[in-house]
């Protein structure tokens, strides 16, 4: 905006004129000419954040050089990372995590494979594997989109279990593709999760993996639905002083979660 006195008033009137909540006001530049401000306000939706900067671009004096909100900040350049559980500080430190000494752990693997479960990352480790098309209630929307999704998954599991799960989004709808994929990848990890992939697909992916695998498989959209919704029942029957047997249940949908919930 100008840096003219009552620039920052008129912005503040607008933004309370259209209720909203101002919650932090920064400078972020000044000349003599131009001063830029951070206005960080809060809004009741997506559309009210939109009539807010179109109205103050309108403003005279006033240019609004980018609008963002918390969601897409908390999103930028993702949401997870790699972190090392051990320092490089030293050569030394170097000669073991790496070459040469990793070499040694290398073929003790090699020479005795079950101690692959105490010397790796292994066991701590779950691959989220997803082709995108039954993300939320969004739909076929494609690895790339899932992405978000499925970082927040990773999150949840290193938040809540201390589990490091990490994304593995397919570009093919293929099932023999997928299960292809998914086994070839499986030595890196202690679990497979499946997230995300459309009915019937999902039914057939998860029986071929559980069967040719030897490490634990779980579709979340089947299973994990399916306890939450079994837990919701058992309590909400005690509630009522009920028996399962003594109820007719309806369900709604015969997807992967109406399937695994009938089950």
């Amino acid at each position: 905006m100008r840096n003219r006195a009552g620039m920052h008033g008129k912005v503040a009137t607008l933004l309370g004129e259209h209720n909203a909540n101002i919650l932090d006001i920064d400078i972020a530049e000044v000349n003599p000419d131009v001063i830029v401000r951070d206005f960080i306000i809060l809004c009741e939706d997506e559309e009210q954040a939109q009539d807010i900067v179109h109205a103050v671009a309108l403003l005279d004096g006033v240019e609004v050089q980018h609008a963002s909100d918390r969601t897409f900040q908390l999103h930028r350049r993702g949401k997870i990372r790699v972190e090392n559980k051990v320092h490089i500080r030293t050569n030394a430190e170097l000669s073991h995590v790496y070459t040469p000494g990793v070499g040694r752990v290398s073929m003790k693997i090699h020479e005795i494979p079950d101690a692959v479960w105490s010397l790796t990352i292994k066991p701590n480790a779950v691959a989220i594997v997803t082709d995108g098309t039954a993300v939320l209630g969004l739909g076929d929307i494609g690895p790339h989109a899932a992405m978000p999704v499925m970082e927040g998954k990773s999150m949840l599991f290193k938040a809540f279990a201390d589990i490091d799960a990490w994304p593995i989004c397919l570009d093919t709808k293929d099932t023999e593709e997928i299960i292809k994929i998914t086994k070839a990848i499986s030595p890196g990890f202690g679990a497979i999760l499946l997230e995300d992939i459309s009915a019937p697909r999902c039914f057939e992916i998860e029986d071929r993996l559980r069967a040719e695998l030897n490490i634990p498989v779980f579709h979340d959209d089947q299973h994990g639905t399916a306890v939450v919704v079994l837990a919701a029942l058992m309590n909400s029957l005690k509630i009522v002083d009920k028996r399962p047997e003594d109820l007719k249940v309806c369900v709604l949908g015969v997807g992967a979660a109406g399937v695994a919930c009938s089950k």
